[in-house]
């Protein structure tokens, strides 16, 4: 029984970081979120490269359920 409890506490922790990862960043994305004296369409891409991660993530761990 410990063990379902770990699985689903560890799911929604990994399904709680996906969220916070892509809230974050569409901000960097739309020019919510900047960084300071970091240009903006620096920090566009860097929020491109976040979506991107955090898709590939979701695709590796559906791959392996």
């Amino acid at each position: 029984m410990a063990k379902q409890g770990g699985r689903l506490l560890n799911f929604i922790a990994w399904l709680t970081g996906v969220i916070v990862s892509l809230a974050v960043a569409f901000g960097m994305i739309n020019g919510t979120l900047t960084i300071q004296y970091i240009p903006v369409g620096i920090t566009v891409f860097f929020g491109w490269i976040v979506v991107v991660t955090t898709l590939l993530g979701i695709v590796l761990v559906l791959v392996k359920a």
